[in-house]
């Protein structure tokens, strides 16, 4: 369904799982309401690449995720600043390789945060991701995605 999603652009395959996700997350808030971030982050994509699929995913989850949770997204505090090589494929440790010095943080960061991408595999874009936000002052930082495969 993700696939489908992403790459052919068939967004009726994410309403299911963004409106399953969502009912998890607000049942867990529920019992403790301090663990709820301040903000939602999508994983950054370059706007060509954005422009060649024509959305980004990340945004997309953001937003119907931020619009169920009362919580606020904003897709500017962090860009990718250059053009890396496709994960699809990669090793772990050339995952961590390749996207090394892409992330710049450009806004202020609160101090919890959650990022927001459809799918881990090896955690190298959240590993980074969180890296840049902790430096930025993030103090809790929470990933959420759609899937998690093995990688």
């Amino acid at each position: 369904m993700i696939s489908r999603y992403k790459y052919n652009g068939q967004r009726k395959f994410a309403r299911p799982l963004v409106t399953g996700f969502s009912d998890y997350l607000q049942s867990a808030f529920e019992g403790c309401s301090d663990a709820k971030p301040d903000i939602l982050i999508p994983s950054p994509m370059l706007p060509a690449r954005r422009r060649k699929r024509g959305f980004n995913q990340a945004r997309d989850i953001a937003e119907s995720l931020g619009q169920a949770l009362s919580i606020p997204v904003d897709a500017g505090v962090v860009r990718r600043i250059r053009k890396v090589q496709s994960q699809r494929g990669l090793s772990r440790e050339a995952r961590l390789a390749n996207l090394r010095g892409v992330f710049k943080v450009c806004a202020a960061v609160p101090e919890r945060v959650a990022i927001v991408d459809d799918v881990v595999t090896t955690g190298a874009t959240m590993r980074l991701l969180a890296s840049a936000l902790r430096e930025a002052g993030a103090q809790e930082i929470q990933v959420w995605a759609l899937a998690r495969t093995p990688g």
